[in-house]
């Protein structure tokens, strides 16, 4: 058990790292008279599994405005691979639309069994995008624990 409380921080971490290295030329691009730096897919794909990670738990604990604001993210980051990155199949995320419309309904009705339902809709919508576009091998769960100790999840004045 103790070897899983850190395991999952690392796991983010290695996350992250995995996309600060050179990717392929299709995968990073170089943008502007002064190239600036635009994020890899991986990147975009690395943060928006930690926002599906806090979604989960500002949901399950009812932080209704944080569970917005990281459903915002995602949105956001969806939007991102697809203006980056028009000439990859990971533009047809259509697969993940009605979840995250879901979603924005069961966060708006603070509605704890629909915000369930359609967390698994999106997890499913996730999955089922990666084994579309032969990423198979990565597999999105529904979060267990949380290697975030340093954020609160609940509402404030809830503790």
């Amino acid at each position: 058990m103790d070897k899983m409380k850190w395991a999952l921080p690392l796991l983010a971490v290695a996350i992250l790292a995995a996309g600060a290295g050179p990717a392929p030329a299709q995968m990073r691009k170089e943008v502007g008279p002064q190239n600036a730096y635009v994020p890899s897919l991986g990147d975009i794909m690395g943060a928006t599994q930690l926002r599906h990670f806090k979604l989960w738990f500002a949901g399950r604990l009812k932080n209704w405005d944080l569970a917005q604001y990281e459903l915002d993210q995602i949105r956001a980051s969806f939007q991102d691979a697809v203006t980056l990155y028009p000439g990859i199949p990971v533009t047809d995320m259509t697969v993940v639309a009605a979840p995250v419309h879901a979603l924005e309904a069961a966060i708006a009705g603070k509605d704890e069994a629909a915000f369930a339902k359609s967390f698994n809709e999106l997890t499913t919508a996730c999955n089922s995008c990666h084994q579309m576009n032969d990423r198979g091998y990565i597999v999105i769960q529904v979060p267990t624990s949380s290697p975030f100790s340093n954020q609160v999840f609940e509402p404030l004045g809830r503790k």
